[in-house]
């Protein structure tokens, strides 16, 4: 039975108003429980020096004393809070669980992360560390992986991921996301494909799967997945047309990407912010359980 690592029990007070859907992780957890597929582990907290690899030292100490500056909050986008503090730790300790199994096991799957707005020196965008750059530090340091790539599939440019491996060529960071969206001062990626508003999925599919090979050209040892399900037509930070028949189509190109490269894969959460947010959820709950069924029928051992 795969095993799913989630942080949901650890809550973040927020005012009533607030636009971030934090319900929506216990939901994921929720749909998934009922489909009798997967054990949950609850995440571990990430070791700070881990997290020091890749963001500033002074800004993960001020961070875990609460001591950030107003201003630096506002741009995160969460209050601080010691549940923010926890949530955040386990967040990032669930992507690095999600990779050890992956390496174990063919692939591993956090109900969480994707905080790929979070840079070196800030947070920004409901993002405070960045778990995949942590994870792939990680696994540079811990399991002599040389070469990583990241699809980041949310519909928000990762930013913070193009920035923090800018300079490094090991890792290719591909963004397929809203040209007109947040981030509107964008970074550059590896590989960037800016979408029109209201693309729907026939032009999605084409532009990721015109691009995929580009990834296979690089060699990674390791894949990871940014499974942001924000491009929904009912999403309400979208600005995309996607059917939840489309997401599976994009999840099932890119499980088969993976698998025909023969490398770790591991998949975080990412964004969405659908109305009902029972959407979101249950787009969610689809990427897991979609990999769980591929990955079963490829003999990958889980």
């Amino acid at each position: 039975m795969p095993k799913l690592f989630y942080c949901d029990h650890h809550e973040i007070p927020l005012p009533d108003g607030h636009k971030f859907p934090i319900e929506k992780y216990r939901r994921v957890r929720e749909i998934l429980g009922r489909e009798g597929t997967f054990e949950f582990e609850p995440a571990p907290f990430a070791e700070i020096e881990d997290i020091k690899r890749v963001h500033d030292s002074q800004y993960v100490d001020s961070f875990l004393v609460g001591a950030l500056s107003p201003a630096a909050y506002r741009r995160i986008g969460f209050p601080a809070s010691e549940g923010l503090i926890k949530r955040t730790l386990a967040s990032v300790g669930g992507t690095l669980a999600a990779t050890r199994l992956a390496l174990q096991d063919g692939w591993g799957g956090n109900l969480a992360g994707g905080t790929h707005h979070a840079f070196r020196a800030e947070g920004s965008g409901f993002c405070v560390f960045n778990d995949i750059a942590v994870a792939i530090l990680w696994a540079r340091l811990n399991a002599v992986i040389e070469r990583s790539a990241v699809i980041d599939l949310d519909v928000h440019q990762g930013d913070g991921t193009a920035e923090i491996f800018k300079d490094d060529a090991s890792v290719l960071t591909l963004s397929l996301h809203g040209k007109s969206n947040f981030p509107f001062r964008k970074q550059q990626s590896s590989i960037d494909v800016a979408l029109e508003d209201k693309t729907g999925d026939e032009e999605y599919l084409r532009q990721l799967q015109a691009v995929l090979p580009q990834i296979a050209k690089h060699g990674p040892e390791i894949v990871f997945y940014q499974a942001g399900v924000d491009g929904l037509a009912s999403d309400t930070l979208g600005k995309l047309a996607l059917t939840l028949e489309g997401l599976k189509k994009r999840d099932r190109m890119v499980f088969e990407f993976a698998a025909d490269m023969n490398v770790p894969f591991v998949i975080v959460q990412g964004g969405g912010y659908s109305k009902p947010s029972e959407l979101t959820a249950q787009a969610h709950a689809n990427v897991y359980s979609e990999a769980a069924l591929f990955f079963a029928r490829q003999n990958v051992a889980v």
